[in-house]
């Protein structure tokens, strides 16, 4: 058994990115800029955002938080998001959910300019992600993609199995694996005789919340483990949906949680703002959106 290790990944993409930023500023003056959309003063959004702008200003980037009270106006926010949409000093937008009961998280995100959504949600990027074309990908599902890249393990005439359907992992996970021309199977709560599904693949990914929800007796010699989950065990620990000990042993690459899909998902992230900020300077001046 191998480790994924998604937290060395991560951080050899963002030193990457990192130098790329560092010698577009001494060229042009310019870097990435992002923009972080909250409402409300949920603690644990709170953490994630801090964290978001400490990374993102780390490798050289320009970042903005934009607070707001969660009583406030969904008017208020979409003006927000439309001024951000004409500010060129913007390259990337991030709604941080959740979001109050009265605004519509749809109605906001399909606000945002399409060449600045980096988290990869709006309608039209997850329509270009499955017909594959060029856009911007879901963060996690483009982190296991990268992640299995950087590890030399081949995707193509693979058996995958996805257990979760959910609008961030699941579905977009689904398009990727096609894209990359496996074949692929995805479960959700109501399948039968998931273990079926689950012997017979070459790669799993399991993003469904739930503490030791893969066992090893669902798990064929050899495969390869991708854990989404993020769960906190009785004990207090950030644990996965697999319940690693018992899985490991058969499995010929497994991620570890925390250190794995999490670690990919942000540098992800930033791969994408760096991605917009190419994509837009390059429709400001005029030139072909050819992306990068």
């Amino acid at each position: 058994m191998k480790l994924l290790d998604g937290k060395k990944v991560s951080a050899e993409i963002k030193e990457e990115l990192k130098l790329k930023i560092k010698e577009e500023k001494e060229r042009s003056g310019r870097v990435p800029g992002l923009g972080v959309i909250q409402i409300g003063h949920n603690e644990a959004a709170s953490v994630y955002v801090q964290s978001q702008l400490k990374g993102s200003r780390a490798l050289g980037m320009e970042s903005y938080l934009y607070s707001f009270d969660e009583s406030v106006e969904e008017e208020t926010v979409l003006k927000k998001i439309e001024e951000l949409n004409q500010t060129e000093e913007i390259d990337g937008i991030i709604l941080q959910l959740p979001l109050p009961k009265h605004i519509s998280h749809s109605r906001i995100l399909q606000a945002i300019d399409v060449n600045k959504d980096v988290d990869g949600f709006k309608t039209e990027n997850i329509g270009r992600l499955h017909l594959g074309e060029e856009g911007f990908n879901p963060c996690t599902p483009e982190g296991v993609i990268a992640l299995l890249k950087k590890y030399n393990l081949e995707i193509a005439s693979k058996n995958v199995t996805i257990i979760g359907r959910s609008n961030i992992v699941g579905k977009p996970m689904l398009g990727l694996f096609i894209n990359h021309n496996a074949t692929v199977t995805i479960c959700n709560s109501l399948t039968k005789n998931l273990k079926e599904h689950t012997e017979r693949a070459d790669i799993i990914v399991v993003a469904v919340g739930k503490e030791k929800f893969l066992t090893a007796d669902m798990v064929r010699e050899g495969a390869i483990v991708i854990d989404v989950g993020i769960n906190r065990s009785r004990e207090g620990k950030i644990v996965g949906d697999v319940d690693f000990e018992a899985v490991a042993p058969k499995a010929s690459y497994i991620t570890p949680v925390p250190g794995g899909v999490g670690s990919m998902t942000v540098a992800m992230l930033f791969q994408n703002i760096w991605k917009a900020f190419i994509r837009n300077r390059r429709i400001i001046n005029g030139e072909k959106n050819k992306g990068e």
